[in-house]
């Protein structure tokens, strides 16, 4: 592929390396891009050649920022809901198909890794963070659901930390998410070019998850301090509760100031997405992956008929004001059927999956 390209490739011994090649978003996914992994992971996983995939960003700022929002909101606005539904149609079939992906797969988070960032490296064997990290799902903000595959994965970290992050879009450090078991290594952001060059030139022919463990350790560095282990006690009183309301009423309750600054931020959520985010994270904790991508996908086709999507992307990413109207604005408008409708099975059947 051209340098000008998005996404490119490349094999450089048994690694195929992919970077995300487009720096100027913040290298935002894109349907083509999202089409493209999808079909190396169908190549690389047949291929005795390709023993371990590594992915990576262009540019200094991000490893991925998500999928490109501003992009899907202008199709959403000029052609209509299943035109924009049509980029999750591709976009979560890969997340299955990385999370199955039988080989080591090494997905170097220097910088920004937000959303579809955290899809396409999550769910690999190998995620490597750096002093530079900073990894957030923060789609309750622009009235959408943490996706891609955050409804199997969040429920799984330690205590109440998915409801956490899945309602606030909290920001983690490299230090977090080693801590958090989101991020597997840390390696500093300087040292990333030689990994590259010794995982290129490492023979990865016989136990290759071996291999990349062992050349992954040679690189790892102390990640300094997290800063989740000190707010555990509060994130487990506070949102480790049955419902959405008791959560509300446990930060209200929180003597330290903290819960008043949850609140704080949590009313400026989305309340549809607060939600179904809620309800989302606890149907999480007993489906497997695929029906938890099958889940997201009938969630992503209410919210992209709905209001609060195409406004919140308008309020923070477009005219940049911070001031959502959301319809409803207020949690105790919202009503149980109306969330009950989220989830209802679609009646065009559910996703199919690879």
């Amino acid at each position: 592929m051209s340098d000008e390209a998005e996404i490119k490739r490349e094999v450089r011994g048994q690694l195929a390396i992919v970077t995300l090649n487009r720096p100027q978003a913040m290298n935002a996914l894109t349907l083509e891009m999202c089409i493209a992994i999808d079909r190396w992971l169908v190549e690389w996983t047949a291929d005795p050649a390709v023993q371990a995939v590594l992915i990576k960003g262009a540019g200094e700022r991000a490893f991925c920022a998500g999928g490109d929002i501003r992009q899907m909101r202008e199709v959403l606005t000029n052609q209509g809901p299943a035109a924009a539904i049509a980029f999750y149609g591709h976009e979560y079939p890969m997340n299955a198909r990385l999370h199955h992906f039988p080989k080591p797969y090494v997905a170097l988070l220097d910088g920004v890794t937000m959303g579809g960032g955290v899809g396409i490296s999550v769910h690999g064997s190998h995620r490597v963070a750096t002093e530079r990290t900073l990894m957030a799902m923060p789609e309750t903000a622009i009235g959408l659901f943490p996706d891609v595959g955050a409804t199997y994965v969040l429920p799984r970290l330690p205590g109440a930390l998915g409801m956490y992050l899945g309602l606030t879009g909290a920001r983690l450090n490299g230090a977090d998410c080693l801590w958090a078991g989101l991020a597997t290594h840390v390696v500093p952001s300087g040292a990333l070019a030689e990994l590259e060059r010794t995982l290129a030139a490492t023979d990865l022919g016989g136990d290759a998850k071996l291999a990349v463990d062992g050349v992954l350790a040679g690189f790892a560095a102390d990640p300094g301090l997290a800063s989740l282990p000190a707010l555990q006690a509060r994130i487990e009183a506070c949102y480790g509760r049955s419902s959405l309301a008791e959560v509300m009423a446990a930060l209200a309750a929180e003597p330290s100031g903290w819960g008043a600054e949850q609140l704080s931020l949590l009313g400026r959520r989305s309340p549809t997405s607060l939600a179904v985010t809620f309800r989302q994270l606890q149907a999480g904790r007993r489906l497997s992956f695929d029906d938890a991508m099958r889940l997201e996908y009938r969630l992503v086709q209410r919210f992209m008929a709905g209001h609060d999507f195409a406004e919140g992307v308008r309020a923070v990413l477009i005219d940049k004001d911070h001031r959502p109207a959301w319809r409803p604005d207020r949690l105790d408008e919202i009503k149980d059927a109306d969330i009950d409708a989220y989830f209802a099975p679609l009646s065009s059947g559910d996703l199919p999956l690879p």
